[in-house]
């Protein structure tokens, strides 16, 4: 049976054998949500609302810091029935292929960034998840 996160108006569904931690911050909140090996999905909420196009660019920035050389691909897609923009970024990690997806959208409590990362040694087996779960992503109005 699935858990399921909910908070701020904010509901997802997660595998119960995935480790979930919550964090405060100055302006909002995070939720990590960690498969039992390397794939993990990570959801930001920014109630101080800044563009989606801000959040996207400074989560690249970040990555390319740590990951110079990364590939990433610009994409607009939705989330949560809303419309949403962000990366989809390949990237080398202890000679491993990691792919990772960022998704930014507006809630009526925010600005919220959806994050999902996985290697290529899980790939086939978290991928679907990682989809499924941001998936069922919903905003409670």
């Amino acid at each position: 049976m699935p858990s399921e996160f909910a908070d701020g108006g904010i509901r997802f569904k997660y595998p119960e054998n995935w480790q979930l931690e919550r964090e405060n911050s100055d302006t909002g909140w995070s939720v990590s949500v960690q498969s039992p090996g390397t794939a993990f999905m990570l959801v930001t909420l920014h109630e101080d609302m800044p563009s989606v196009e801000r959040v996207a660019q400074t989560v690249l920035a970040a990555m390319q810091e740590v990951y110079p050389e990364l590939e990433a691909d610009d994409c607009i897609d939705s989330l949560a029935g809303q419309p949403a923009i962000g990366h989809d970024i390949r990237f080398f990690s202890l000679d491993l292929t990691n792919s990772c997806w960022t998704r930014i959208v507006y809630s009526a409590r925010g600005t919220l960034l959806v994050m999902c990362q996985t290697s290529d040694l899980e790939f086939d087996t978290s991928e679907p998840v990682l989809r499924a779960m941001r998936k069922s992503l919903q905003f409670d109005d």
